[in-house]
């Protein structure tokens, strides 16, 4: 485990320098070949520091960041059409440059950026095609947020679907256990309740919030693997799943800032599903900011919350499977000043490839 800024030893640098070649490895793995004519369908993952890209005799030129020592710096050359094209560039964290004209080189080939911050928000997302909206699906989206029996009946379906999947993640992803059991129970049940006659929508979010809390207390049956403990110890919060709100977030609970890995893991892999919904609303004509069960704060992008709803027990069931499949050490995550715990570079870029 790495404090922010601190003076490494040797050993803990090797320690970090193997672990990020190891998440390099296993991230290679991932990719599948592709037909001769296939187009790249996979999102180019950039991290570390000194990520550049820029514009050079008509090619896109982008090198990847460094994240440790020794690396070699990863180079990418891009023709206009070319069918290793990416449709999407994630910048996860990091540090480096881009220039005016990448930019306008991206939107010509329809090529999206997103820029994703360490905390596992989206800073930004550009589109190439950029915001063209639909009337229509934008005064759909007017209509039922303001007609309480229709934002009603929208909401009472997207939590069904997500009960449903979070059903799904539960019998599939976890070994059965009196806490999984209960889960297990109060999810079938909600679903059932959702199903009946629902009054407002304080009582679609009062059952959402049960069986959220049953559902997150059962990931206790998947506490993740440590090797190497004696030389880099990690806390003791860290060896059991408690809940899905931060420690650090003081008296109200709160799931920004995660305190544990499996919940930084979490809002990282949410991230990067939630920029797929936003370019996929985007495109599709909707407005990201009108949202109809969530309410829009400052702008943000309000429509792709309820969307991700469903989608939240999906990515929960990539992260469950991983984490039983791997051992983890202290060097995978960094730690905070106060508290916070971040996925080292080459994980955060693991993380956002399964999903």
């Amino acid at each position: 485990m790495f404090i922010d800024h601190p003076i490494i030893s040797n050993c803990e640098s090797d320690e970090w320098v193997f672990r990020s070649e190891n998440w390099i490895s296993d991230a290679a793995k991932i990719d599948k070949k592709r037909k001769r004519r296939e187009r790249n369908a996979r999102p180019l993952i950039l991290c570390g520091h000194g990520i550049s890209l820029k514009i050079d005799k008509g090619c896109l030129i982008i090198r990847d960041g460094f994240t440790h020592y020794p690396q070699k710096q990863t180079k990418y050359r891009f023709f206009r059409g070319d069918l290793e094209l990416p449709p999407r560039i994630l910048l996860l964290d990091g540090s480096g440059t881009l220039s005016f004209d990448v930019l306008t080189w991206l939107s010509e080939q329809g090529v999206v950026l997103v820029r994703i911050c360490w905390n596992g928000n989206i800073a930004t997302v550009a589109s190439g095609s950029g915001f063209a909206a639909d009337r229509a699906k934008v005064n759909w989206q007017h209509e039922t947020r303001i007609d309480n029996a229709k934002r009603l009946a929208f909401a009472i379906d997207l939590i069904s679907k997500k009960l449903t999947n979070s059903l799904s993640t539960l019998q599939s992803c976890l070994p059965r256990t009196v806490a999984v059991e209960l889960a297990i129970d109060r999810t079938q049940d909600g679903i059932t309740r959702l199903g009946q006659a629902i009054g407002d929508m304080n009582e679609v979010r009062a059952i959402e919030g049960a069986c959220a809390s049953a559902y997150f207390a059962a990931f206790k049956a998947a506490p993740m693997q440590w090797a190497g403990t004696e030389r880099h110890p990690v806390p003791d919060d860290w060896r059991t799943y408690l809940s899905r709100s931060s420690l650090t977030s003081g008296k109200v609970p709160k799931n920004r800032l995660a305190s544990h890995p499996l919940n930084a893991m979490l809002n990282y892999a949410y991230t990067a599903r939630q920029a797929q919904l936003q370019i996929q609303t985007v495109a599709d004509g909707y407005d990201p900011t009108i949202g109809i069960m969530h309410n829009a704060h400052q702008g943000s992008a309000a429509y792709i919350l309820d969307l991700i709803e469903p989608e939240r027990p999906k990515v929960d069931a990539a992260i469950l499977g991983f984490i039983q499949s791997r051992t983890f050490v202290a060097t995978d995550f960094i730690v905070r000043a106060d508290g916070v715990c971040r996925l080292s570079p080459q994980l955060a870029r693991m993380i956002a490839m399964l999903v």
